[in-house]
């Protein structure tokens, strides 16, 4: 699929959502039937093949080092699904939230205090719920919100528009309180080794048409987005022993790693930390303001692209600015305290 049939799609299921339209599909009655048995084949080999539904807890306060009288804290939550989690993995430093928040501490040199309400399985119908529990904390709300939703949503067959309603409604609740909003888009679910053809040509046109449409919606809500796709396109491919956890399925500590050095830079740009310089566009990138529909539809086919809303709509629509953000090493994690009575997952994806 084009760039231009791709935001023509995710242009229909924007619209859809926010308009209460329901009935677009990813495809026709038999090739949904086809994803949804090839799909379930996919996850029982996932769980049959020693995959661990339970997550490390990471909860707790990062960079020590920065901590001194008068110097409060950044609050970043995790929301969404299995990958926020850090679902197949084994050591809470290992998990995105943990690598998010080093990374975060280390670039604005003031400790984070680090909350996942992420759950393993989830569809984008629970954010309602997580956004409930982040909301719900009258301490005081995060700084910054990152979202990793959608996988479920394809492979489940929630309607996209209504998948992107639930997404959006979150990031409006988000900003609405005072949080800077990132989410990353739904990845490229045509390379999860489980999955034979003609899934995987199926299930990468499914989610990319729906990570064009979640970054439509979270952009008219003043949220910004980061394309997951290829984290598990060539980079997965071409090492999946490396980077694919031991369940084939979820991404092993290197893959996490390579997911947070992704979206580290935007979540940095939100929150007003990232060099200046990097932050006009960069031509020799392929950098710029384009319609966002158009924006969302390039980002959904590379990893790292951030699109954030940038000019007033017009007539072709709102604008956004798609930026190319290079990838920069992200410091080892601390080993986080562990709450006895934080939740943790019960439930695979």
């Amino acid at each position: 699929m084009t760039s231009m049939s791709r935001a023509r799609v995710a242009r229909r299921i924007a619209a859809g959502a926010a308009y209460g339209g329901g009935g677009i599909g990813l495809a026709g009655a038999a090739v949904v039937g086809l994803l949804l048995a090839e799909a379930q084949l996919a996850r029982r080999h996932v769980n049959g093949n020693g995959a661990d539904i339970r997550v490390p807890q990471a909860d707790g306060l990062y960079g020590r080092a920065y901590a001194a009288p008068g110097v409060e804290a950044l609050r970043l939550t995790l929301l969404g699904d299995s990958t926020a989690a850090g679902q197949g993995v084994h050591r809470a430093g290992q998990t995105p939230g943990a690598l998010l928040a080093s990374g975060l501490a280390a670039v604005a040199e003031r400790p984070v205090k680090l909350r996942n309400v992420a759950l393993p399985g989830a569809q984008s119908d629970d954010l309602d719920r997580q956004v409930a529990l982040v909301l719900g904390n009258t301490d005081r709300v995060p700084d910054i919100c990152v979202i990793m939703i959608g996988a479920n949503d394809v492979t489940h067959r929630m309607p996209p528009t209504r998948s992107v309603r639930h997404l959006s409604s979150a990031v409006r609740r988000l900003r609405t309180a005072g949080a800077e909003v990132v989410v990353g888009t739904c990845p490229d679910l045509g390379t999860i080794e489980p999955v034979g053809q003609p899934l995987r040509w199926l299930a990468r046109r499914a989610s990319r048409q729906l990570a064009a449409a979640q970054t439509i919606g979270v952009v008219e809500q003043g949220g910004r987005t980061v394309s997951l796709g290829d984290l598990l396109g060539p980079e997965f491919e071409a090492n999946p022993r490396e980077l694919f956890g031991p369940d084939h399925y979820h991404p092993s500590a290197e893959g996490y790693a390579t997911a947070a050095m992704a979206v580290l830079p935007t979540v940095c740009a939100a929150l007003g930390l990232w060099p200046a310089e990097e932050e006009r566009p960069d031509v020799f990138r392929r950098e710029g303001f384009l319609p966002v529909a158009r924006a969302a539809a390039e980002a959904a086919s590379e990893a790292g692209t951030e699109v954030t809303a940038a000019m007033p709509t017009g007539p072709r629509g709102p604008w956004a600015l798609l930026k190319r953000r290079r990838r920069r090493r992200v410091p080892e994690p601390e080993t986080a305290p562990t709450s006895p009575t934080s939740p943790s997952g019960v439930r695979g994806s």
